[in-house]
């Protein structure tokens, strides 16, 4: 498609150093083969397997896999290295995102799980998990929402109880799960006991008798599976449990709040490739605007390149050792918005026929309207801004001191 860029936007990018813009360049270079799977997907989400050999599936998720299991000498390894911290991963999730976000979403890999992973298991269970995924392509799944509860960590219903001979048993419903239905390994977060310390994180195999998952059914970012699970007595045994040899404030709760914060600044990416995506394209199939049209989409291009700023800086924020809670949150319900924004106003100047006419703006119009729902809705970030706020506590604390506070709902 001719109105792909060449190279990542300069608006908003003034906190890279010369490594990460690196990376964006290497990325950028990407985007026309990743717009070109993304429209096979949102055909057939599955048909990810015929492409699970290309570099532009294999490179988003090497930054997510520990050291010792990427792969070696396929990519640039200062590239792979710049794409494992929080701010390397949104720079080049922006840019795969303005490919099609599609892609990185349904491709195998480590994903929310990995996280977990990586912060609470021990060595045997890192072993067993980051091994698994290098042996073959292996989607897996991150189960904290709940049908009645949304993401609520501390509220969570799904049970964990003793099980007669050893081990316990799994019980409860997990919904709106990433990959769920199609994962052969992921996390589930569930009840152990009473309190927040009694949350616990397990790491489950889908072909454990009792564990059943079907696909919702959705209207755009179909690559990402959304799924219902369900745990009917399902046998956890306790090399399965992560975190047993940490304290149980470090553990269960814990691994679901330092995941989901570093992994928020990374959707937020994904909204504001689509907003630039959906500019540029307007801006390559009507070169000409009238004035009020043209301020409208400059209008749209600042607020895109004002979220790009904070959003570096919350998840370079984070590499730092800091947790901006509230800014996280803002950034990311910020980046959705104009995303929405972006595709609607490229929609009405490109005239009523255009979701017809124009195959990719109407994809890209529905699956931007996904970003409001993942990793918390507006009114949860607006809310937790407020309490931010209202405490005084605007500037970062350290990452100890915020990991549960205002988990609750997030």
């Amino acid at each position: 498609m001719t109105e792909l860029r060449e190279a990542a936007p300069s608006a908003g990018t003034d906190l890279l150093d010369e490594r990460t813009r690196e990376l964006a360049g290497y990325c950028a270079s990407m985007i026309g083969r990743l717009r070109a799977i993304g429209q096979r997907l949102d055909r057939d989400p599955d048909a990810i397997t015929e492409f699970l050999d290309e570099p532009e599936v294999r490179f988003p998720v090497q930054g997510m896999l520990p050291p010792p299991y990427r792969s070696t000498g396929e990519f640039p390894a200062p590239l792979v290295e710049a794409s494992s911290t929080v701010l390397g991963q949104v720079v080049a999730t922006e840019q795969v995102a303005y490919g099609d976000p599609n892609v990185i979403l349904a491709s195998p890999g480590p994903s929310l799980s990995g996280g977990v992973v990586q912060a609470l298991a021990d060595e045997q269970q890192r072993q067993r998990y980051f091994g698994r995924l290098t042996a073959a392509p292996t989607h897996t799944f991150f189960a904290l929402t709940e049908p009645a509860k949304g993401s609520a960590a501390a509220e969570l219903e799904t049970t964990l109880a003793p099980a007669p001979d050893g081990g316990w048993l799994l019980n409860g419903v997990k919904c709106y799960i990433g990959n769920g239905a199609r994962a052969q390994i992921g996390v589930v977060f569930c009840r152990r006991a009473p309190g927040p310390w009694g949350i616990e994180a397990v790491l489950l195999d889908t072909s454990a008798p009792g564990f059943s998952g079907e696909l919702l059914p959705t209207v755009g970012l179909r690559g990402a599976r959304i799924s219902r699970l369900r745990f009917q007595d399902v046998v956890v045994a306790p090399e399965d449990l992560l975190g047993a040899h940490r304290s149980p404030s470090r553990r269960g709760l814990y691994g679901a709040t330092y995941i989901l914060y570093r992994f928020r600044p990374g959707i937020a990416a994904m909204a504001i490739g689509c907003a630039q995506a959906a500019c540029d394209y307007l801006r390559t199939h009507r070169s000409t605007l009238a004035r009020w049209d043209r301020h409208r989409l400059d209008g749209i291009l600042d607020r895109v390149a004002a979220v790009r700023h904070r959003t570096y800086a919350v998840a370079a924020g984070i590499d730092a050792g800091v947790v901006d809670v509230a800014g996280i949150g803002a950034v990311k319900a910020r980046a959705a918005r104009i995303a929405e924004d972006a595709t609607r106003l490229v929609a009405e100047l490109l005239g009523p026929a255009c979701l017809i006419e124009h195959p990719w703006v109407e994809k890209t119009y529905r699956d931007v309207r996904a970003f409001e729902l993942m990793e918390g809705t507006t009114n949860l970030h607006a809310m937790a801004v407020f309490q931010s706020l209202l405490r005084g506590q605007a500037a970062s604390q350290p990452v100890a001191q915020r990991a549960v506070d205002g988990a609750a709902r997030h």
